[in-house]
């Protein structure tokens, strides 16, 4: 009787077949999530001081320290004595020009200066055209003196005492990290899942039919010469055989395959996972292990 296909394919446990594959994929979601708890308390916390499962507890966070130097002020360079500027303390009046500007003292030499005038023939500002070199104090600033009925211009020169290089200072840090916070935190999630199932079942009825023939002959024949006539003896010998072989059966191929295909990607991290690494960033802490060292440039 032949085989009927239909019949084999629905004897197949489809339930089992497809439904096995859906059923470890989501049990491998499931260890993929507890291998993040595990991570996250094993690598991120200290242990908890609980013994009661029902109370599971975690330490503290577990934090990276290390120390490194911190610039706290800069390197300043020296500064030479010199004089910054002239100021201009009365104006006075009556100018009809700009008048001579006298510098004497200090322990330089060589600076000039230029006077300004403004309305009424008052001196406004007085400007260094030559700096000069070798002051060690403010020198004196003489106003060329104005004309009849005018007032004389008095003025004071601002001078920039000698400053000496200044080292720049560093202070060590001692600076803490909680550890989660530098590290990949794995959260794998199954995107997809494909199921190839294939079933191919060949049913052949095959009928086979071997026939046989076979035929023989032989002939003898004698001629005897007695004294008046002859006598011929003929003796002929035939035979033949038929035979014929039929075989009728049914040939059926099955062929099953499954394939499975899952892809599994790198998952965002969860709002409450952001937020715990959130507070832990703001707890990194950086405070000073010693008073500030000046470090030569």
């Amino acid at each position: 009787m032949a085989s009927e296909p239909g019949r084999e394919l629905s004897s197949i446990d489809f339930r089992s077949m497809l439904g096995g594959p859906l059923i470890a994929v989501v049990d491998a979601q499931a260890q993929a999530a507890m291998s993040s708890v595990n991570f996250i308390k094993s690598v991120g916390f200290k242990p908890g001081n609980s013994d009661d499962p029902t109370k599971a507890q975690t330490g503290e966070p577990i934090y990276v320290s290390f120390k490194y130097p911190k610039e706290v002020a800069p390197y300043q360079p020296a500064v030479p004595a010199r004089v910054t500027g002239i100021t201009v303390t009365d104006g006075g009046s009556g100018y009809t020009s700009p008048p001579a500007v006298t510098i004497s003292g200090g322990g330089g030499s060589g600076m000039t200066a230029t006077a300004a005038l403004g309305a009424g023939g008052a001196v406004t500002s007085i400007s260094i055209t030559n700096a000069g070199a070798g002051y060690t104090s403010a020198p004196s600033i003489s106003v060329g003196a104005a004309p009849a009925g005018g007032d004389n211009a008095t003025a004071t020169a601002e001078f920039q005492a000698a400053v000496a290089a200044q080292a720049a200072q560093f202070q060590t840090m001692n600076l803490e990290v909680p550890i989660l916070t530098m590290l990949p935190i794995p959260f794998i999630r199954i995107e997809e899942t494909t199921i190839d199932f294939n079933a191919k079942i060949n049913s052949v009825e095959e009928t086979k039919t071997d026939e046989t023939f076979k035929f023989g002959a032989s002939l003898d024949a004698t001629v005897k010469y007695p004294p008046l006539f002859a006598v011929a003896t003929v003796n002929l010998k035939v035979a033949t055989s038929y035979q014929k072989n039929t075989q009728t059966g049914t040939k059926v191929d099955r062929t099953y395959s499954m394939a499975v295909h899952i892809r599994a990607t790198q998952d965002e991290m969860p709002a409450g996972m952001e937020k715990l690494l959130g507070i832990l960033e703001d707890a990194i802490k950086a405070q000073p292990t010693k008073a500030p060292a000046a470090v030569e440039a």
